[in-house]
Order: structure tokens, then sequence, then C-alpha cells
């Protein structure tokens, strides 16, 4: 075994000793799905998978092909993008393949040298790697702390200030601090929000932070949404003024050098968003049930659907998936580094009112 070998294998082991190794898990068909983030259960719905292929059929071609900026971009892009932009309120809109890249073309084009970056400290990990890579300033603030916020920015000089905060904190799940929206209008900064988890789960039309808050977009805000959770299918999206998708059209590697987003999957994306958009009132009801029922269950609060239980360490955290993976219930074992502290990460997802009852009660009883 070469020198190389031996530090992975030592590296390995380490992980495993502290209850921190990882394996991709395959999700078991017969069992009950508390744990993706497919928040609304649209992944299941095959008649909007049947509406899809028929979309997809009506054209000559049935893959991107290329970059968008060399004859990729599609009309079942665009499409999905005024849809998008008409229902949040946005004057552009860019599809992208995923989150990750989504994330990584705002922060690291859209923030120049001489400015300054302020990021959430629990903002997703694809910010965090993008941050690394752009040319501004970059500080870190207290999680959901706008006055901490507000001193860095009167700190530290800067020509232009950008913003970047989740709707919905993937792990916690928390809501966007509203005073981050203000303290944003009173500077005028450039807000960008990742959507990712709130998009199909808060608001009263069930289109995120921006709704729930009741806030008009204005030319300040940039909203980045994903379409691998509520939306049911796999990409992302970037919603802004004129300006700022141009900009990003000109500027972001991860637009400019990759290959358009899937056909299949954005037309999977609109179909279901068009869904969403027509039951919001039912799936609004449904939502609040859900939560409602894990307060009565566990005496737990939480303003989305991500539900974490606090473990003692990592060990438990595994050992409690496991026991409810044997009753029949896939939940999410959550450990460091993805969260400071390991957690039970349950997803109330709709569409299975008496399993969540029962995994809640099985919950209740196990800890």
């Amino acid at each position: 075994m070469s020198t190389k070998q031996s530090t992975l294998s030592r590296s390995l082991q380490a992980l495993k000793n502290a209850g921190r190794f990882r394996m991709r898990i395959q999700s078991n068909p017969k069992a009950f799905d508390f744990a993706s983030n497919d928040y609304l259960g649209l992944a299941e719905k095959k008649g909007q998978l049947k509406k899809a292929y028929q979309t997809l059929k009506s054209f000559p071609w049935f893959a991107p092909k290329s970059s968008q900026l060399v004859g990729g971009y599609h009309p079942i892009h665009q499409a999905f993008e005024a849809r998008l932009c008409k229902l949040n309120g946005f004057e552009s809109g860019l599809v992208v393949g995923s989150g990750f890249l989504a994330n990584l073309a705002m922060i690291e084009a859209l923030p120049r040298k001489g400015d300054l970056l302020l990021m959430d400290a629990d903002y997703h990990a694809s910010g965090i790697v993008a941050a690394k890579l752009c040319e501004a300033t970059v500080k870190f603030f207290p999680h959901n702390d706008a006055e901490a916020a507000e001193k860095i920015l009167q700190k530290t000089p800067h020509k232009n200030a950008y913003m970047a905060i989740e709707g919905v904190y993937s792990m916690g799940g928390d809501l966007a601090a509203r005073e981050l929206f203000d303290l944003a209008e009173r500077h005028g900064i450039m807000l960008m929000v990742d959507e990712a988890h709130s998009s199909g789960v808060i608001g009263n039309n069930l289109l995120g932070i921006f709704d729930h808050y009741g806030i008009a977009p204005s030319a300040n805000h940039i909203k980045m949404g994903t379409l691998g959770k509520a939306y049911g299918s796999y990409g992302a999206y970037i919603l802004g003024n004129p300006e700022v998708i141009s900009f990003l059209e000109n500027r972001a590697k991860s637009v400019i050098y990759a290959t358009a987003p899937s056909l299949f999957d954005i037309a999977l994306a609109d179909h279901n968003l068009q869904y969403l958009h027509k039951n919001r009132k039912k799936l609004r009801r449904e939502i609040d049930a859900s939560r409602a029922k894990a307060e009565e269950i566990l005496g737990l609060v939480t303003p989305s659907l991500i539900l974490p239980i606090p473990m003692k360490d990592s060990q438990t955290a595994l050992e409690m998936r496991d026991k409810l993976l044997a009753e029949g219930f896939e939940v999410g074992a959550i450990r460091p580094p993805t969260v400071k502290e390991p957690i039970l990460r349950v997803i109330l997802r709709l569409g299975e009112p008496k399993a969540l009852k029962r995994l809640l009660n099985l919950i209740k009883n196990i800890s």
C-alpha cells in the first residue's frame, strides 16, 4: 500500500471511530420516507411524470446538448423561467444545473474585488465553497443576528455590499430573520436568498420566505431555489433583475462552462410548480396539520417541515435511525461536520398522515 493510500485509510478509520463515516444510502421502497427533501410527495406522482414526458415528446430533441450560451437554452427552460418570474414577482430568471451550481454562480460571480459579502454562519456548504472563490471580502455573522451583521457592515470598508441568507435553514428548520431583510433595505445591500428549503413549504402561496413575510421583490433582491426538494425534480434557478441575470450569463462559470439543465427535469419541475400553485390552499392545510401533529405528540415546534431532534452523540443518532428503519420508517441521522451536534432529522412529509403519526409516537416512546 502506498503512503497516500495509508493516509486515506487512516483518515477513513478516524471517521469510523468518531461515528462520522458516511456511505451512499439507497432509499427502501418498502419504508415510509421521512428522510428526503421531497416535502410535498411530488416525486411519487406518476401523473406528473406522464405530463413531463408528453411535453418533452412534443419537441424534436430531448437533451439540451450544449451550454445555454451556445444553443442549449431551450423553450422548456424559457417557459419555466417565465412562470417562476410571474409567480414570484421577479423580472428575470435563469435555470441552473443544481442548487450547488446556483450558489456557486451567484456567490463566486457577483461580489467583486473591493465589495463586501456578509454570509450567515449557517449558510449551506455550497455557499461556503463559493465564498472561497469570490474576490470580495467575506465576513460571516452569527446565525440570524442582524445586529452583528450591521456592525460588520459598518466596520468593513467596501464599495458594494452583498448578503447571503437562507429562507429556511436545512438542518435547523428555522426561518431567516425578518430583521435581515430590513437591514438590507436600510443599507442598500444586495440580498441573496437561498430558498431551497422554503419554496413550496412556507408562505400563504407556498412561494417561500418573501411570500411568508409579505415582501415584494425589489431590484436589490436575488432569489435562488432548487427543484430537487418541494418541486420533486432536479436542477435549480436564480431570479433577479435583468442586469443581475445578464451579469451571471456573462461571468458565472457554472453557467458558462456547464451543459444546460436537463430538459426532462425542467419540464417535470414546471408541471409540479403548476400543480403546487393550483393546489396551494390544500397543501397549506396539510403542511400546517403535519406541523401541528409534531407539536402535539413531541412538543416540538417548527415553522417549516424540517423537525430536528437533538441526539446526545453520533452513535445514538445512528442507532435511533436504524431502530426506526426496522419499524419501516426512514429518517436522517445527521452528524458533524454537517451540524455542530448530532440530530435526528425528520421531514414532516405530506402524503402519509397516519404513518407520520405512528412515526412520531415511535420516536416519543423510544426516546
